[in-house]
C-alpha cells in the first residue's frame, strides 16, 4: 500500500467528530435557519439522525472490502473503463470540497480578522501547513487530531457557557409553524454540508489498526460532532433569534463578540476563529489527502507524496476563481452542492453496498452448491 501507517479506532472517532464539525460550526447555522427557521435545531437532529445512517452505510462497505480504499473499491465493482470514469469523479469530489474550503479560511480572514491581506498570501501559509501534514501521513494525522479535541472541546464549553446570560428560550417560539416541510428542506442541508462528508474515510479505513472496531468509532465520532453542531445551531437562535442568524455570514462568530462576562472576559471572538481553524485545518488536509492518495494509486504511482506540492498549488489557483465573490459562492453551494454530495455521499456508497453483498450471497451460494 501506498501508505504504511495505522491509526487507531480512537483517533478515526476523533478524526470523524473534527471533520464533522468542520466549516460546519460557522457557515451551517444561517444556512438551516434559511429554511427552517426557529426550527433549524429540529433540522440538526433529523440530520444527525441520517448522518448515523450514513456513516452505518460507510462502515458496512468497509467491512465487505476491508483492505480497499474507495478508488481502489470503484475500479474492482465497476472495471477498468467505468471505474476509471467513476474514480476521477471521485476525485473530483475530494477536489472541489477542498478548493471550496479554502475559499471559505481565505473569505473568513480578509473580511473578519485580517482586512486588506490578499487573498493568494492566507492560501499559501494555510496549504503549506495542509501538505506538511499530508507528507507525514495519516498517523501525523491522527495524532493531531488527538492534540486539537482537548482544545476544541474546551474553547467551545467555554463559549457556550459565556453566553448562557444571552439566551432567550422564547427565540424558539413557536415550533413547526410552518410545518413539517421546511424543517425538513433544512435537514437536506445540513446533512450534506456535515453528516455525509464522512464518506472520504472510505478513503482511510484500511489504514485501522482495529477492523472490528470501525462501525462503533465511526458512529461515536458522528455523533460527537452532531452533538456539536445542534449546540451551535440551538445556541445561535437562542440569542440572535432565527432572522439575524439566517442573515449574518458568520453568526458563531458574532456570537463570541457578544460575551461579555465581569467586565474583563469579553472580545474572544479570537477563540472561535481558533476552534474553526483546527476542524477546518483537518477537513481540508484529510480531502487533500484523499485526493492526493486516490489520484497515485489511480495512475499506479509507487508514492503519493510526488502529487503534494502540484496539487497544492492547484487548490491555491482554483480558490479565488471558484466564486467571484461569498453570495456567489453560497447560492451556488444552497443550489447544487446538495446534489452534488448527495451522489457522492449516498448514491454511490449505496450501489458499492448493493453490489458487494450480492456478490457475497452469490458466492455463498456457489459454494453450497458444490
Amino acid at each position: 500500500m501506498l501508505e504504511k501507517g495505522k491509526i487507531s479506532t480512537r483517533q478515526l472517532t476523533i478524526l470523524v467528530m473534527l471533520l464533522t464539525i468542520g466549516d460546519s460550526i460557522l457557515v451551517i447555522p444561517p444556512s438551516t435557519t434559511h429554511y427552517a427557521k426557529q426550527n433549524a435545531w429540529i433540522s440538526s437532529l433529523i440530520g444527525m439522525v441520517v448522518g448515523l445512517l450514513a456513516i452505518y452505510m460507510y462502515s458496512r462497505v468497509a467491512k465487505l472490502y476491508p483492505k480497499l480504499t474507495l478508488i481502489q473499491l470503484i475500479q474492482k465493482v465497476f472495471g477498468k473503463w467505468v471505474g476509471t470514469i467513476l474514480s476521477l469523479l471521485t476525485l473530483m469530489y475530494f477536489l472541489i470540497v477542498a478548493v471550496g474550503s479554502m475559499r471559505e479560511v481565505a473569505d473568513f480572514v480578509t473580511s473578519e480578522m485580517l482586512p486588506g491581506t490578499p487573498i493568494p498570501a492566507i492560501l499559501i501559509l494555510f496549504i503549506l501547513i495542509v501538505i506538511m501534514a499530508t507528507r507525514l501521513g495519516i498517523e501525523v494525522i491522527g495524532r493531531t487530531g488527538e492534540i486539537f479535541t482537548p482544545m476544541v472541546i474546551v474553547l467551545f464549553l467555554v463559549l457556550t457557557v459565556a453566553i448562557i446570560p444571552q439566551m432567550e428560550i422564547v427565540r424558539m417560539l413557536p415550533i413547526l409553524e410552518d410545518g413539517i416541510k421546511p424543517v425538513l428542506r433544512g435537514s437536506i442541508s445540513i446533512s450534506s454540508y456535515t453528516f455525509l462528508e464522512p464518506v472520504v474515510f472510505l478513503m482511510f479505513l484500511p489504514y485501522v489498526n482495529q477492523q472490528q472496531k470501525i462501525t462503533k468509532a465511526l458512529l461515536q465520532g458522528c455523533l460527537l460532532g452532531g452533538i456539536i453542531i445542534f449546540l451551535t445551531i440551538l445556541v445561535s437562535i437562542l440569542v440572535l433569534g432565527p432572522d439575524l442568524t439566517t442573515r449574518d455570514i458568520y453568526p458563531s462568530y458574532n456570537i463570541a463578540r457578544r460575551i461579555s462576562v465581569g467586565g474583563f472576559f469579553e472580545r474572544v471572538e479570537a477563540l472561535i476563529a481558533l476552534l474553526w481553524m483546527l476542524t477546518l485545518f483537518i477537513e481540508v488536509t484529510l480531502y487533500f489527502y484523499a485526493f492526493v492518495l486516490g489520484m497515485s494509486q489511480l495512475l499506479n504511482l509507487k508514492e503519493f507524496r510526488v502529487l503534494t506540492l502540484p496539487t497544492g498549488m492547484i487548490l491555491v489557483a482554483l480558490a479565488p476563481l471558484i466564486a467571484p465573490n461569498y453570495t456567489y459562492y453560497n447560492t451556488l453551494f444552497d443550489n447544487y452542492w446538495v446534489y452534488y454530495i448527495i451522489t457522492f455521499g449516498v448514491f454511490l456508497p449505496l450501489v458499492l453496498l448493493g453490489v458487494g453483498m450480492f456478490r457475497s450471497v452469490l458466492n455463498k451460494d456457489l459454494k453450497s452448491r458444490n
